[in-house]
């Protein structure tokens, strides 16, 4: 009879209870998706993933250095600040002109180093590079470094020790000037360190500005980052080694230090506040540099330089 639902393979559509026939019934839920397709480099059978995750037997054979960490990857902006970081040997990765921009002799410099250095040389749109450096004056050019990767501080001992040598490793309290910290790690590499330890926060890292005041001295010098200055000098001292801080109050004075020949960890303090009071208190010894003008003094930088010379000259 036309209209009998009850006949047999009549369909309710009324919208309730529980279809039977059709496949958008009971088998509904054999029907839902299984969410978006991984990634290539994330399917253990592609040969993405197996070109990503490939071993390299060589490198792997290679010993290497523990890193706590790195920073982000850099802009250096601006014609003189590029060009003097090629001429330095900051490790740029790649060197940016904007569309347009006028030739004069520091872009033809940057132009030739850039060349020689094998550094891939890109043109961009004026809007592009201001978006890169975040607005700075670039005046047209920009170079790009790569993030720095810290050594581990426990390691630096062991660097000195697989050269047959006595540790000596600079520390940096709450140094907050990149151009300090830069010309530490210069002067640190220069007279036969072994390391630089700076602290993880609330002071200078190995910035672009810290890299070209280094003059490529980073490249060849450890710098290791800690969580805790106080805890890592503990440590140093426990390896054997005295730590010893520079003060202007310190007890003794440059002249007569006698445990230059030793392994000998250096603590210099910030610009304006000199050493923590925790670690004052840690350190084996306080160091003074005389001065001529008790109301001279003598920054970060100038004085690790001349307290690594002085140990320079006592360990020769």
């Amino acid at each position: 009879m036309a209209g009998n639902s009850q006949r047999k393979g009549a369909i309710k559509k009324s919208g309730k209870g529980n279809p039977t026939v059709g496949s958008g019934g009971r088998v509904r839920r054999g029907l839902e998706g299984r969410g978006p397709t991984p990634k290539a480099k994330d399917r253990p059978n592609h040969k993405v993933y197996k070109q990503v995750n490939k071993v390299d037997k060589s490198a792997a054979a290679r010993p290497k250095r523990r890193a706590t960490g790195h920073t982000d990857a850099e802009w250096i902006a601006g014609r003189n600040s590029v060009v003097e970081a090629l001429r330095e040997g900051v490790p740029v990765t790649g060197v940016y002109v904007a569309e347009g921009a006028e030739r004069d002799g520091r872009l033809r410099e940057a132009f030739k180093l850039a060349a020689e250095k094998g550094l891939t040389l890109l043109e961009v749109t004026r809007n592009e590079m201001d978006r890169m450096t975040s607005g700075a004056v670039h005046q047209g050019l920009a170079a790009r470094i790569p993030s720095y990767e810290y050594a581990h501080a426990d390691d630096l001992i062991g660097f000195a020790e697989a050269n047959g040598e006595q540790p000596l490793i600079v520390a940096l309290d709450q140094v907050t000037d990149p151009r300090n910290l830069g010309a530490v790690v210069r002067s640190a590499a220069g007279f036969g360190a072994h390391g630089v330890v700076i602290p993880e926060r609330r002071a200078a890292g190995m910035t672009a500005s810290a890299w070209k005041t280094s003059a490529g001295a980073a490249a060849r010098i450890p710098v290791a980052q800690t969580v805790n200055m106080v805890r890592q000098l503990k440590a140093y001292q426990d390896a054997g080694c005295m730590v010893v801080g520079l003060a202007a109050d310190g007890d003794v004075a440059l002249p007569d230090f006698e445990l230059a020949d030793g392994p000998l960890v250096l603590v210099v303090g910030s610009e304006g506040n000199g050493l923590s009071r925790l670690v004052a208190e840690t350190c084996d010894q306080l160091l003074s540099i005389p001065m001529a003008n008790q109301l001279e003094s003598l920054n970060a930088g100038v004085a690790a330089s001349v307290t690594l010379y002085a140990i320079a000259q006592a360990r020769a």
